[in-house]
């Protein structure tokens, strides 16, 4: 029988994923376990996310002048999507994603350009995409683009 191990923190991912001895995130797309290169965990990945929620907010509000409390939800949905499609697409990474250290890229390694960061954008703002994972932590979001979030 094989070695079986839990992992988890709340930075690393959930502890309920078991995987087999020498199996991570971003092992079948050849990434390295840990460190610079690595797949993105899911901590960091929320805490870039909240981030970048909060200035589509602010930007919504204060920029776009917007009073009511469900007019600002759809407001900053909205800023949220343009915002992550514009500064994922042309830096490959959102003001959230800088922060934590993340970097979007597709699989040979390149940035993944303004048409696919739209699309991902798009998905992502869907909410669902992003909430169905495969064994490397990678969405349907982004999968559906052939991008991964690595750690800078």
């Amino acid at each position: 029988m094989a070695d079986r191990r839990t992992i988890g923190s709340w930075l690393e991912g959930p502890a309920s994923v078991t995987r087999e001895a020498g199996d991570y995130p971003g092992r079948r797309l050849g990434l390295p376990e840990e460190g610079p290169g690595s797949v993105a965990r899911f901590g960091r990945r929320l805490v870039a996310l909240c981030v970048d929620w909060l200035l589509a907010l602010l930007v919504a509000r204060v920029a776009l002048g917007v009073d009511s409390w469900n007019d600002l939800q759809w407001a900053a949905l909205a800023t949220f999507t343009v915002y992550n499609a514009l500064l994922v697409g042309l830096l490959g990474s959102s003001v959230g994603h800088r922060l934590l250290g993340l970097r979007l890229a597709r699989r040979d390694g390149a940035a993944p350009g303004l048409l696919p960061a739209t699309a991902r954008a798009v998905l992502l703002s869907l909410a669902v995409p992003a909430l169905i994972w495969d064994r490397d932590q990678r969405g349907v979001h982004d999968r559906f683009v052939g991008t991964v979030l690595l750690r800078v």
